[in-house]
């Protein structure tokens, strides 16, 4: 069989395998136009969809650059040129952007989340603005999965509240980090999440840090939060 499984017989016994083909071809060809034609409307949808979301966010990142005191808590991480620094529960990126401009080309910024999403979306941010010094680790419950690295300050931002196992993250930062190195903390409390920061001071202490600074009302929101901020230093 020299035409294999696409030998067609015609009615004089002759094999016919090129008008099979085209007839393959022809029954096809609707359907792989308008394959083509939704995968072309999907990526535009996509693309309409991701402008209009990074949109959104720089908006809402440039309203909180009015309140969060972002430089101030910043500038307690104690951060130089080429220090890494972690970001633990970075979400989308609104302080590993800031903190890649800190620590420069030299310098690392080791953005944690247990969220796939946010990391992939922040890696998106990144590429755009050109810094190639944010690096996303996707973290779990009780592990930072820093290992092998060394910290020269961790920042945790917002996240605080949301921690099941504070004790244990504090503990595995611990050992992610320098002698010495900084870890700021900054957090707000409200009617639905009543979190204390003297709770957050017996657990540092129990992770092996020395508070170095404290400020209960470090921002009072116009719509009632309260945020707290601690500094405290590895020992």
């Amino acid at each position: 069989m020299a035409w294999g499984i696409c030998r067609v017989q015609s009615s004089n016994g002759k094999p016919k395998p090129m008008k099979f083909a085209k007839g393959v071809v022809g029954v096809l060809r609707p359907a792989l136009v308008l394959l083509l034609a939704f995968l072309s409307f999907g990526f535009v949808v996509l693309a309409y969809q991701t402008i209009r979301t990074l949109q959104q966010v720089n908006a809402v990142e440039a309203e909180r650059d009015r309140w969060q005191r972002a430089d101030e808590i910043i500038l307690q991480l104690g951060l130089k040129p080429g220090d890494t620094v972690v970001d633990f529960g970075s979400g989308a990126g609104y302080f590993a952007l800031k903190l890649s401009n800190t620590v420069g080309s030299n310098g690392e910024v080791l953005a944690v989340d247990i969220r796939r999403l946010s990391l992939l979306f922040l890696r998106g941010r990144a590429m755009l603005r050109w810094p190639r010094n944010i690096q996303t680790i996707v973290g779990g419950l009780e592990d930072p999965h820093l290992s092998g690295r060394t910290a020269d300050a961790v920042l945790i931002a917002n996240t605080y509240h949301e921690l099941s196992e504070p004790r244990q993250i504090l503990l595995r930062l611990s050992q992610s980090m320098r002698s010495g190195a900084r870890l700021v903390v900054v957090d707000r409390s409200d009617a639905e999440r009543p979190v204390s920061p003297d709770s957050e001071v017996i657990d540092l202490h129990s992770a092996g840090f020395q508070i170095a600074s404290r400020e209960d009302r470090f921002i009072v929101h116009t719509d009632g939060d309260i945020w707290w901020i601690i500094t405290a230093v590895k020992r």
